[in-house]
C-alpha cells in the first residue's frame, strides 16, 4: 500500500484557492481552473509590476513637459538645460512640482533660462 501525504497535497490546493478568491465562477472553487487562472494572474502580477515604473516615467514626463510649455519650453530643452544646470531633481518630483506647486516649477524654470 502506497503512502500518500493527504495533508501537504491538501495545503498545496488550499494556498492556491485561497489567492483565486474573488475570481469569477469556476475559476474560484475547481482546482484545475483555479490554478491556470491562479498561474496567470501571479504571471501578470510580476509582469506589471515592471510595467508600472515604466508607465509613471511616461506620466511624470508628460506632466514636465505641460508644465515647462507653459513657460515657452518643450521638455526636452527644459531636461537638457536641468542637467547642465546641475540641479538634481527627479522626474517624480518635477511632475509634483509641476501639478502641484506650480510657483515653485515656474522658480525652477527661471533658473535654468
Amino acid at each position: 500500500m502506497r503512502s500518500v501525504n493527504h495533508v501537504a497535497s491538501r495545503a498545496r490546493r488550499k494556498k492556491i484557492l485561497k489567492l483565486a478568491k474573488g475570481f469569477y465562477g469556476r475559476r474560484k472553487n475547481v482546482w484545475t481552473v483555479a490554478k491556470n487562472a491562479v498561474e496567470k494572474a501571479l504571471g501578470y502580477s510580476y509582469r506589471d509590476r515592471k510595467a508600472k515604473k515604466r508607465d509613471f516615467r511616461g506620466l511624470w514626463i508628460q506632466r514636465i513637459n505641460a508644465g515647462a510649455r507653459q513657460h515657452g519650453m518643450s521638455y526636452s530643452v527644459f531636461i537638457g538645460a536641468l542637467n547642465k544646470s546641475g540641479i538634481e531633481l527627479n522626474r517624480k518630483v518635477l511632475a509634483d512640482l509641476a501639478m502641484n506647486h506650480p510657483e515653485a516649477f515656474k522658480a525652477v524654470v527661471d533658473q535654468l533660462k
